[in-house]
């Protein structure tokens, strides 16, 4: 797939960080058709553009091994007046559709007067990449919830262990400040003197790092989603057990209100129990349903966490199961930061690495195991769903954490009153860090500005420089189905 895109673009892109370009003036990218020369691309897309930017493996040592970077371009369809370099997040996370996803949304208005500039972070997607299929070797019947715990954690160490000793400069590579390098090198392969940029969740990260590092060469920064301005995978496990023990104690509240409708109760504790109860119930007593379906009591705790949209039909099948019955389906685990987008296009490999490479976290399995049982004990909902620390058991290499800090180039930050994949705190905490207006959005949903009309205040944003400190209401959160007739 990469081949085919390097054979097509390789005899006129502008080469960077390798040797010097023998022209007067150095082209710019060669710019192609992505339905054209991009596998799998979207045959019907005729507008988006692709192409390849070569950046040095390791910043440190710019004339040695190169690799390549796939960027997409959505020329402005009005008078042009700059670019805009998008992120989806991730890590790990392709990002050459997202221009075409932006002029799909609300947001679409951005590419008026802007070029919409995708690309793929190195280890994803059509950027230089190392491909590392997970071991799925299952830990055995019988095994305590720890035991199985520490199985994965030892087996997916190992793989990872493995995966990296494959080529461990270009996994060493995977960290944000490497990757918002790259991001100058393509603003650089554009002759762009700024750039404006749109990020979310991780994509923000990546965004203060870029601002930290490059401050004099951004136009316009809007981050959606924020991370937090110092990264831990710890802390990130803490917080969005956190915000999701909040959901639970809301979730618990809306029933409440409907209690007509579901007879758990009419006061946000009495629910709050009744669902506890029944999780306790159904960890002593699981229940299998005539399509095979098994719920015991940890469906019944995945069922109490999640997205607003989803309360009406998780409270009917909470309902369903107190009454004795069994809901079709599997009850998988809420999904949360990086696991919220389609998986086409994603490197699982990636994340780790770029996770593991930053985080100052326990290297070892008991350690990590009894920050869950604190978790745990702390939140007893939302403490068990925590997944990135224990991504880092057995990671080889020694964390190099973010320093980011604050510059003076205009900055909008984006958080969501009730959101537990980015908390909003962690909002609050970088604007105290790196500067920036922060707008609110009343909703749970991460990264949702696209998808709202207060998206135009992006676009005001980004056409004039103006920020916004005020609120956005999000979806409305949806009410019980209406009662059978008759």
């Amino acid at each position: 797939m990469r081949a085919k895109l390097f054979a097509a673009l390789t005899s006129s892109m502008l080469v960077l960080g390798g040797a010097p370009v023998a022209t007067a003036a150095p082209a710019g990218p060669g710019w192609a058709p992505c339905a054209t020369v991009a596998k799998g691309w979207d045959a019907g897309d005729r507008r988006t553009e692709c192409a390849m930017v070569r950046v040095p493996l390791d910043y440190a040592d710019p004339g040695g091994r190169t690799i390549e970077i796939a960027v997409s371009r959505l020329p402005a369809t009005g008078e042009r007046t700059g670019a805009i370099v998008v992120n989806p997040g991730g890590p790990g996370q392709q990002g050459v559709t997202m221009p075409g996803h932006l002029a799909d949304s609300k947001a679409a208005a951005l590419n008026a007067h802007h070029d919409l500039i995708g690309f793929d972070p190195r280890g994803v997607g059509y950027s230089t990449a190392l491909t590392c299929a997970p071991d799925e070797t299952a830990p055995g019947p019988g095994l305590s919830e720890k035991d199985k715990a520490g199985f994965v954690a030892e087996r997916d160490g190992r793989r990872n262990r493995e995966c990296h000793d494959r080529d461990p400069a270009l996994v060493r590579s995977f960290t944000t400040p490497t990757i918002a390098r790259d991001v100058d090198r393509i603003r650089e392969a554009l002759g762009e003197r700024k750039i404006g940029y749109y990020g979310v969740s991780w994509g923000t990260a990546l965004g203060a790092q870029y601002r930290t590092l490059f401050d004099a060469h951004v136009d316009r920064m809007l981050l959606d989603s924020v991370m937090p301005p110092e990264f831990s995978v710890k802390a990130m496990d803490d917080g969005q057990a956190g915000a999701g023990e909040n959901t639970f104690h809301e979730f618990a509240a809306w029933i409440a209100r409907y209690d007509a409708v579901y007879h758990f109760g009419s006061t946000q504790p009495a629910v709050a129990r009744a669902l506890l109860d029944l999780r306790d119930e159904l960890a002593a007593h699981p229940r299998t349903g005539p399509d095979g379906t098994v719920v015991d009591g940890a469906a019944v705790n995945r069922m109490m966490a999640n997205p607003r949209k989803e309360w009406a039909v998780l409270a009917g099948q909470l309902a369903t199961i107190r009454d004795g019955g069994v809901p079709a389906g599997n009850h998988a685990p809420p999904s949360g930061f990086g696991w919220d987008a389609e998986p086409t296009g994603f490197s699982e490999f990636q994340q780790t690495s770029l996770l593991c490479n930053e985080s100052a976290s326990p290297r070892d399995f008991d350690t990590v195991w009894q920050h869950r049982q604190d978790r745990v004990a702390r939140f007893p909902v939302a403490g068990g769903f925590g997944i990135y620390e224990q991504k880092c058991v057995g990671w080889p290499v020694e964390a190099r954490p973010w320093h980011l800090a604050a510059g003076t180039s205009p900055l909008q930050l984006v958080g969501h009153r009730y959101e537990p994949v980015t908390p909003i705190g962690w909002a609050i905490a970088m604007r105290e860090r790196v500067g920036g207006d922060l707008m609110t959005i009343e909703d749970d949903v991460h990264g949702s500005l696209s998808a709202l009309p207060c998206a135009d205040a992006a676009v005001t944003f980004f056409d004039t420089g103006r920020t916004n400190t005020g609120t956005c209401q999000g979806a409305p959160v949806p009410g019980p189905p209406p009662a059978p007739a008759g």
